[in-house]
């Protein structure tokens, strides 16, 4: 099955960033997105076939943190939900890159329906975003 054939549909998600130059060194040699097109203002990245674009905005947003299992959230965040194996590929990718991690990866949610492992860190423009892995995919949305 290809990206299109799939029964999800696919989103477009624009963030801002203050330097493109390091935004294409965290999403394309960092986290291993392949670049689409691109202008002096924004690059389009394949986000696991989701189209996500970095646009040039030098003003920073106002942060915001939400309490989660004792933790401290960043709002608005953004990321992706992969296998168990693929969160911990990526987890190691981004500790071998020396990735200062918002909350390290760990186990959410232990033993309780929605069980997860979650991840929070900032790309180099200060967007936060989260990567999960659920212990059983079809718990995604338990309550």
């Amino acid at each position: 099955m290809t990206v299109l054939d799939s029964p999800i549909p696919r989103f477009h998600l624009a963030v801002p960033v203050d330097d493109l130059a390091a935004a294409r060194k965290f999403y394309g040699e960092v986290l291993g997105l392949s670049q689409g097109r691109s202008s002096d203002s924004w690059v389009d990245w394949n986000l696991e076939g989701h189209q996500f674009v970095t646009h040039l905005a030098p003003e920073r947003q106002r942060r915001i943190h939400n309490p989660v299992d004792g933790h401290d959230v960043p709002v608005p965040h953004f990321g992706l939900i992969l296998t168990v194996a693929k969160f911990q590929e990526l987890a190691e990718r981004l500790r071998a890159a020396g990735t200062e991690f918002v909350i390290e990866p760990y186990v959410r949610f232990e033993g309780e329906p929605g069980e997860q492992w979650t991840m929070f860190l900032l790309d180099p423009a200060g967007n936060a975003m989260e990567f999960k892995a659920f212990a059983d995919d079809s718990q995604v949305f338990a309550t």
